[in-house]
């Protein structure tokens, strides 16, 4: 008898005390970095502030392929007026890999019409990471 009341006071004890400490568990597709959620560093990705749409980048680029239902908003990113945001939207969707090959014909795009070479070519090793045999033709 007071095994089973001990099993449901520490199966309560397990169940509330993330809540206690003000951190629910994440869910496995909103995977945590830096002590924040990946929904969280998706909606940095519009912040006014273009050093927070780069810390955001480079966050989700952290997480890999856990990274992947990131990668519609980081296609948006692509199109980010500043350079520092879209060079680690670039790595991120590349560490993301095979999971982010909707963003491969925007990445082609950006090789050939990228006017900062240092963008174009981390697209290029992007597609490396996520369909290399999409540069056959280049």
């Amino acid at each position: 008898m007071l095994k089973r009341t001990m099993g449901g006071v520490v199966a309560a004890v397990l169940a509330v005390a993330p809540a206690l400490y003000g951190q629910a568990a994440a869910p496995a597709s909103d995977p945590v970095t830096d002590g924040r959620r990946l929904s969280e560093w998706v909606a940095e990705l519009k912040a006014d502030a273009p050093q927070v749409r780069n810390a955001a980048a480079y966050e989700i680029s952290g997480l890999g392929p856990a990274g992947a239902p990131a990668v519609p908003a980081l296609i948006e990113a692509l199109d980010d007026p500043i350079a520092s945001v879209r060079y680690p939207v670039t790595v991120a969707l590349g560490e993301i890999g095979p999971a982010a090959a909707e963003a491969v014909p925007r990445l082609k795009k950006m090789m050939d019409e990228e006017i900062n070479d240092e963008i174009a070519a981390s697209a290029k090793r992007a597609i490396r990471h996520i369909k290399p045999e999409a540069l056959s033709d280049h």
